[in-house]
């Protein structure tokens, strides 16, 4: 792939692989990206108005274009990608399967369709619904305006505990979870069914037309990346955790070749070692959260355990907590670094992370 914006690539690219198996060539890579940047809608070049927030989000030449006008004059520097990720929020994988989003200004969020459990004979994946439709619209069209300038990505998916708790409802689940659990490991088998034919049904659209694996991390792959999840399991035991969550990512991750778990905040991380047994997990991003669960450096101890596990570990941190950062890992292979920074001052940090 050559990306008129990125002359680097190549090297990015090695830097990425490298970092996959734990390794260093030069320095550690370098994202520099806000946290969640990726599902702004702020931008609009047309001054364009629709009747409703769904009709927005289904607007495809808005959005493909919205994303065009947004990388211009923008330099991709270190291990920053130009990436556009066909989207409709976090939950459209939920609604491949028939139930209905409501959107809102930057996410969407899934209507639970499950009541009654006599209800579960609909759920079934319809590559011809009006969402998975929708997200292949944007794919192709995003592909067709590429032009060289940037890569194209698969949507968001999350398939597990998560679908079933935006089909059911999460505080229906944790009660299903005691009361009904067959009913939930039924539901559980249909996610991940689905989950491998959507896929390879996307990836095999970006290979035939040379782009990556890659998605809304941001970090590609020349061959099959999965962002692995579960952020339902913040609200359920160890027990729970390996009978509802571990056999069905392990069915998603077993197909992939490389795979980066997304350990959303402390909740998640209490399942960390169980994580940590999966061999075909390269790499854990560790999200930190808000408030009292900022700065970074109260969670040395949890990456260093990542680490010394053969996991290598995306992280995300303020420009300030940088040399903090650099001290307290004299050996830094395997990090990979998110860092907001202004484009102006992005290749002075580059520069002192490549004397790390």
């Amino acid at each position: 792939m050559e990306l008129r914006n990125k002359p680097d690539f190549d090297m990015a690219m090695k830097r990425i692989i490298a970092w996959y198996n734990q390794e260093m060539i030069d320095r550690v890579p370098i994202r520099f990206h806000a946290h969640n940047s990726e599902y702004d809608q702020s931008n609009n070049p047309a001054n364009k108005t629709w009747n409703s927030l769904k009709e927005r989000w289904f607007d495809t030449e808005y959005q493909v274009d919205s994303f065009i006008e947004s990388i211009k004059g923008v330099q991709f520097i270190a291990e920053t990608f130009p990436v556009y990720m066909p989207n409709l929020g976090p939950e459209v994988y939920a609604a491949f399967f028939g139930c209905e989003l409501e959107f809102k200004e930057v996410t969407s969020y899934s209507i639970p369709m499950i009541k009654e459990w006599e209800e579960v004979q609909k759920i079934k994946l319809d590559t011809q619904s009006a969402y998975f439709k929708k997200i292949e619209e944007l794919t192709y069209l995003a592909i067709e305006k590429c032009n060289g300038n940037f890569m194209v990505g698969y949507t968001d998916l999350h398939p597990g505990l998560d679908c079933v708790a935006a089909w059911r409802d999460p505080q229906q689940l944790c009660v299903d979870l005691l009361l009904n659990p067959e009913e939930i490991h039924d539901l559980l088998a249909l996610a991940t069914k689905g989950f491998i034919e959507t896929f390879n049904h996307f990836d095999k659209i970006l290979k035939q037309n040379n782009h990556l694996s890659v998605t809304w991390m941001g970090i590609p792959s020349f061959e099959k990346m999965h962002i692995p999840s579960c952020d339902f399991a913040a609200m359920i035991s160890p027990k729970q955790f390996e009978e509802f969550c571990l056999p069905d990512i392990e069915n998603e991750i077993k197909l992939m070749d490389q795979n980066i778990f997304h350990l959303d905040g402390k909740g998640v991380a209490r399942h960390l070692d169980q994580i940590l047994e999966l061999k075909k997990i390269n790499a854990i991003q560790w999200v930190q959260g808000m408030g009292v669960d900022t700065p970074i450096m109260q969670w040395v101890p949890l990456i260093k355990k990542i680490l010394a596990a053969g996991k290598s570990v995306v992280i995300d941190l303020e420009l300030e907590e940088l040399e903090d950062l650099i001290r307290a890992f004299p050996n830094p292979e395997g990090l990979l670094l998110c860092i907001p920074a202004d484009q102006k001052i992005q290749p002075d940090i580059v520069k002192r992370v490549a004397k790390w």
